[in-house]
């Protein structure tokens, strides 16, 4: 059943519009299908659809998340598309210059332009 379907995730947007413009433009993913309060996006041949909702924004946890073969290269290049890579002093979690080292990966976050969280990581194994 379940365990041979794919799983796909599922992002808030309280602006749909700026939502897309940030993924599309931003991220450079592509942009499937388009509608009236949804957006379905494709990444590395995963999909994930974008709904409109005023609750988007308010998790205060990672929604989805890249793995990378080079995370310094990809932070460089997300920084020159405008990305902004989130601080963190917490037990357990402390980032240097955006980058997380611990447990065999290492690992950075941003916030999209609906204020969800969103990670890439670098699996170091």
């Amino acid at each position: 059943m379940l365990a041979d379907t794919p799983l796909n995730a599922v992002i808030p947007a309280t602006d749909l519009e700026r939502a897309k413009h940030f993924y599309g433009d931003t991220l450079g993913l592509k942009l499937i299908d388009d509608r009236q309060d949804t957006a379905l996006f494709e990444s590395g041949g995963a999909r994930f659809i974008l709904y409109a909702t005023p609750s988007g924004g308010r998790a205060a946890h990672t929604l989805a998340g890249w793995t990378v073969g080079d995370l310094d290269t990809e932070m460089t290049e997300l920084r020159g598309r405008g990305v902004t890579f989130e601080e963190y002093d917490l037990p357990g979690l402390k980032t240097v210059d955006g980058v997380a080292e611990g447990a065999g990966m290492r690992g950075a976050w941003f916030k999209d332009s609906e204020g969800n969280i969103l990670s890439v990581v670098q699996d170091l194994r």
